[in-house]
């Protein structure tokens, strides 16, 4: 596994070796042991599937607060999305900047997100699918998200916005009462 820092602290992408024949092909996703230098002590309690139907779909800004701040990994098990975190820590040299990238089905290519990050995608095909290895489980009560069209933000989804769900367009513009995350 080849882990590479992106722009924003913590935020990395691990590209992980393919090995193919005729059979087809074969991937490891995870490693404790080679992700010891990103994370010590690593330890996944959720794996979640999300399938996204059609093309220019926007999921998220989405995050989870303290005591149940989770960090993720995330693969593309089919087609392509544009993913996208941004940073909410409140003490970070990054924070309020965003990171995107592409995360496709033929490419061994994942990101790991750490928490304080809010996370969201925007399918680039058609029955876009990703696997997602979260430190905590889902706590209704310390979810939470911003905009994905926040103009403080500004980011640059690559195709037009689309199909986005009510909760979605519910979550809030930041603001300048907007302390970060701890």
């Amino acid at each position: 596994m080849r882990i590479t820092a992106t722009p924003l602290s913590g935020l990395v992408t691990i590209d992980t070796q393919s090995h193919e024949d005729s059979r087809g092909r074969f991937e490891r996703i995870f490693c404790e042991a080679a992700l010891r230098e990103v994370r010590p002590g690593l330890r996944f309690v959720q794996v979640n599937l999300s399938t996204t139907a059609l093309r220019g779909t926007v999921r998220g800004m989405h995050f989870q607060r303290t005591p149940s701040a989770e960090a993720k990994l995330i693969k593309c098990l089919r087609g392509c999305v544009f993913d996208v975190a941004v940073d909410l820590r409140a003490d970070s040299p990054t924070f309020l900047r965003w990171h995107g990238m592409e995360l496709r089905d033929d490419e061994p290519r994942e990101v790991f997100i750490p928490e304080g990050f809010a996370h969201g995608f925007q399918s680039l095909s058609d029955d876009a699918q990703l696997l997602y290895f979260h430190t905590q489980p889902w706590t209704p009560s310390c979810e939470g998200g911003v905009r994905h069209d926040d103009p403080r933000l500004a980011i640059k989804w690559p195709l037009p916005l689309a199909h986005i769900s009510e909760r979605d367009l519910g979550h809030p513009l930041i603001d300048g009462k907007f302390e970060g995350l701890d």
